[in-house]
């Protein structure tokens, strides 16, 4: 058991939460919202009751894993005892470099500083601190309690140590972690993100429509869900945020966002969490309704 400490209560953050709690770790819960924090710990009972109806977990290991979860708005007072701070914030570079700076200030010297990002250099992130040795980044699948892959990110200046014990603690959350190296996207971004680009740019060019796209994905490629579902999924938001990363860090034409996305994201569309994407969604409604503003006239 060590001590955890998660930055940022969000979907991947609670997610991240939920996982080292239900393994008995200490879990220290970072947000700079009250209502962020409640919202997320609600989250996470739901999640567990799900677990407890399908018997993946029994009543005391829901009750374990809540006690397990202690929850901060103040940073310092956050990670003043951690082993492991994991980073699940908003996927901005300057941001990440900021609290990287202050997890270098505030945290035990020994702490190991991961970060969640799903393509933001971990060599640039690390030299925002004075231990890069000590920074690596732990990229966990959406919806963490689900999915069983962790992306372990080696930095230009992360030690053999740091990989050993974060790819250690990774198993021990029954993940299977897979240690890549500090490239723009890392694996699963930098094949993820053109694929769902060229779905945009095949609506957006009239190739077929939303589901009909979805459709030969899931049918003809074996995938559980299609690529624009899934980009509803990630949130829009972010998608363009590692499509922009992906563009800037290899200066090559093939990863420049769709126009489409980039209208969608600025008119707010931004999938799930807006309440529109590439499909509808309302809290009433359980089947998958193509957003007017796409289907056939």
């Amino acid at each position: 058991m060590i001590n955890v400490s998660v930055i940022g209560s969000g979907t991947m953050g609670n997610g991240i939460a939920h996982v080292f709690a239900q393994f008995g770790h200490k879990v220290s819960l970072v947000d700079i919202n009250d209502k962020a924090l409640e919202r997320a710990l609600d989250t996470i009972a739901k999640n567990l009751d799900r677990q407890l109806a399908k018997e993946k977990i029994s009543p005391e290991q829901k009750e374990d894993t809540l006690k397990n979860i202690t929850i901060f708005t103040d940073l310092e007072q956050g990670v003043k005892h951690a082993d492991l701070v994991v980073e699940a914030a908003t996927e901005k570079t300057a941001l990440k470099l900021d609290i990287f700076n202050q997890l270098d200030q505030y945290s035990p010297k020994e702490a190991i500083l991961a970060t969640n990002t799903s393509s933001i250099s971990i060599t640039k992130i690390a030299s925002a601190t004075s231990r890069p040795k000590k920074v690596i980044g732990m990229h966990f699948m959406n919806p963490v309690p689900m999915m069983k892959l962790v992306e372990v990110i080696r930095g230009y200046k992360t030690s053999d140590e740091t990989i050993s014990q974060v790819m250690a603690l990774s198993r021990g959350l029954e993940k299977t972690p897979v240690e890549v190296n500090d490239y723009p996207g890392f694996v699963a971004n930098r094949v993820l993100m053109p694929m769902i680009n060229e779905a945009i740019y095949s609506l957006h060019e009239g190739v077929a429509g939303v589901n009909e796209i979805d459709t030969v994905l899931k049918l003809g490629l074996a995938h559980p869900m299609g690529p624009l579902q899934l980009a509803d999924f990630i949130g829009l938001d972010v998608c363009l945020s590692i499509l922009k990363v992906l563009y800037e860090g290899f200066g090559n034409p093939k990863y420049a966002p769709c126009p489409l996305l980039v209208n969608m994201v600025e008119a707010g569309h931004k999938g799930i969490k807006s309440g529109e994407g590439f499909y509808t969604y309302k809290p009433e409604r359980k089947e998958l309704t193509v957003s007017e503003r796409f289907l056939y006239k």
